[in-house]
């Protein structure tokens, strides 16, 4: 019996292959996503390109011309700014939240140190650094502060993969400083109360500004 084709499925893919490649930087910012040729090259109808690409302008890896074309984020100094703000308000209120939890129970967060230690290149590094915080946000205990967090994900990961690989090209240190930061973090939580949990975690987000003359 033939089964009817899955639109979702396919559009999901699309959406999955696109994701990919803004994400590790195969797509440049401001790259134009044409229906027609995306859909050309994936081997599907311009339909799930389509959804595909309304659910990344929704990740805030997509955006859209006032004609209706779209292209690649290209987010901005002013972009990094408010990303940067937002951070600095919610993981280190999230680190007070999680500290009890995680002195009772660290074991996540060494389990992704581990990995990243054994991160084989720089988009491992962010996906790894991004899961480290989520998991601190999660131990937090507040779901809306959580939601919040996600909300910003996929900016965060685009952003975070172009301050990353700007850093390794320019420090070859990106690898190191991240284990280290981890490392200082998940000794506080062993260690600290959740007073300084937090100020340490402020003064982490307070480090990643200090990134953003690296990037070109």
């Amino acid at each position: 019996m033939n089964l009817a084709p899955n639109p979702a499925f396919r559009s999901d893919s699309a959406a999955s292959l696109l994701r990919t490649e803004i994400l590790n930087g195969t797509s440049a910012p401001g790259a134009l996503l044409a229906e027609s040729a995306v859909a050309k090259r994936l081997g599907v109808s311009r339909v799930p390109v389509r959804e595909a690409l309304f659910a990344l302008e929704r990740e805030g890896l997509v955006e859209f011309s006032s004609t209706g074309r779209a292209f690649v984020k290209a987010l901005t100094p002013q972009d990094f700014e408010e990303l940067y703000v937002l951070r600095l308000a919610l993981e280190p209120l999230a680190s007070r939240l999680a500290a009890q939890a995680l002195k009772a129970d660290i074991s996540k967060l060494e389990k992704n140190l581990t990995t990243t230690r054994r991160a084989r290149s720089v988009q491992e590094v962010t996906l790894l650094d991004l899961e480290f915080h989520q998991i601190i946000l999660e131990a937090s205990g507040n779901a809306r502060l959580l939601k919040l967090w996600r909300s910003l994900r996929g900016e965060l990961e685009l952003w975070l993969g172009r301050l990353h690989r700007s850093h390794q090209l320019q420090t070859k240190e990106t690898l190191k400083e991240t284990v280290d930061a981890h490392q200082s973090i998940i000794e506080s939580f062993r260690s600290q109360n959740p007073s300084t949990c937090e100020r340490l975690m402020r003064e982490h987000i307070l480090g990643w500004r200090e990134w953003l003359p690296l990037f070109p």
